[in-house]
């Protein structure tokens, strides 16, 4: 477990640095809210949705009873119902850590865990489960840090929350460079496009989550085909490459020789 945690946690700086600042965030509406950092810790452990939390706060500062808000989480996170879909079957042998990984699949832990790839001597199932914990984790430190250091002094922290959207940024420029076949962003793009023109920015997610993986299901093997031979190409540009170089070395290896050989017999004349 500790060498699994050791390759995870680079993977993981990019959470780190958006989520504890967000954390922070968190932690100062629920003291202004009324709330100590133990009640931030246990939101932070039990619910762990940024925009859920952040909106349980401002619930809860307005007296919203808590039947309200656990029907507005469960609605503001069933994309994540789609998300996990796509990791079930990877995550059948992981016994009790299954659920857990079900638990903690963020937006971020998805753009993670769909990309990643498991360093060469580290379990798999391991690495995986030590990524969602240290997301987690990230999230709950900011939370606490911010819940104490509210209780201290009062800051002003309008435009923290967006943080969270130049994270999603990020993830997505990252995964726009690791993937040759960029179709599922278009399609991501032009569904969320045309459910917002249709129902509006209150009501787009779900249709428009509804609408991507439609299309997906449907786009499947053709994106997995070029997908295939974007990597098939890029496997024989680098084995090219590769025999290139080995040439070159030849080439300065032999020119190498006859130089020396050329300096012996010039040596030898000289004699």
């Amino acid at each position: 477990m500790r060498e699994a945690i050791k390759k995870a946690f680079p993977i993981t700086i990019p959470i780190m640095l958006g989520y504890v600042p967000l954390g922070i965030g968190f932690g100062l509406i629920m003291v202004n809210a009324g709330y100590n950092a133990l009640w931030t810790f246990l939101s932070s452990l039990t619910i762990y949705s940024g925009t859920g939390q952040y909106m349980t706060a401002s619930f809860l500062n307005y007296g919203a009873g808590f039947l309200e808000i656990i029907l507005i989480i469960v609605i503001m996170n069933s994309r994540m119902m789609f998300y996990g879909l796509s990791f079930l079957e990877r995550w059948n042998d992981m016994g009790l850590k299954k659920w857990y990984m079900i638990f903690s699949l963020t937006d971020e832990t998805y753009a993670i865990l769909s990309t990643v790839k498991t360093p060469q001597g580290v379990d798999e199932k391991k690495f995986w489960f030590c990524i969602a914990a240290l997301n987690q984790s990230y999230w709950i430190i900011g939370g606490i840090i911010g819940a104490l250091f509210g209780a201290i002094i009062a800051i002003d922290i309008t435009g923290i929350d967006f943080i969270m959207t130049a994270l999603f940024v990020v993830l997505c420029m990252d995964q726009w460079q690791k993937y040759k076949t960029h179709l599922p962003f278009w399609i991501g793009l032009v569904c969320s496009l045309i459910m917002l023109l249709i129902f509006g920015a209150g009501n787009f997610m779900i249709p428009a989550l509804l609408g991507m993986v439609t299309v997906l299901i449907i786009s499947r093997k053709h994106i997995e085909k070029k997908q295939a031979q974007a990597e098939s190409a890029k496997s024989e540009i680098e084995a090219a490459e590769a025999t290139l170089e080995s040439e070159q070395l030849d080439i300065e290896v032999a020119l190498g020789s006859e130089q020396t050989e050329t300096e012996t017999k010039e040596e030898q004349r000289n004699e």
